[in-house]
């Protein structure tokens, strides 16, 4: 069955086939066209999450991620937004490594 790729764009997801869902799919996967976005890079990191990811970063107790994140070492690699607490896994273990002057 032929489809054309513009009439399929400008088709609801909820009207479509399950064949000409997978039509869409595939074209898009081998349409690289698209300019790349910072996204792909993003997806590359590993984040971890609250003070039992920095504890899972670095093999130690919860109390002693709470003492590494309390030190500021990792401050840069930590964003923080009301209680809600990411890590940048690699930035993080970077930044552990230094030594302070």
């Amino acid at each position: 069955m032929y489809m054309d790729l513009q009439d399929l764009l400008s088709k609801p997801v909820w009207q479509m086939t399950g064949e000409e869902l997978l039509f869409l799919i595939s074209s898009a996967h081998i349409n690289k066209n698209a300019p790349e976005t910072k996204t792909q890079e993003m997806s590359s990191k590993q984040y971890e999450y609250g003070i039992r990811g920095i504890a899972k970063i670095f093999g130690c107790s919860i109390p002693t991620a709470n003492r590494i994140k309390k030190s500021g070492k990792i401050d840069r690699a930590i964003t923080q937004i009301g209680r809600k607490i990411i890590v940048d896994k690699d930035l993080a273990i970077l930044l552990a490594g230094r030594k302070t002057k």
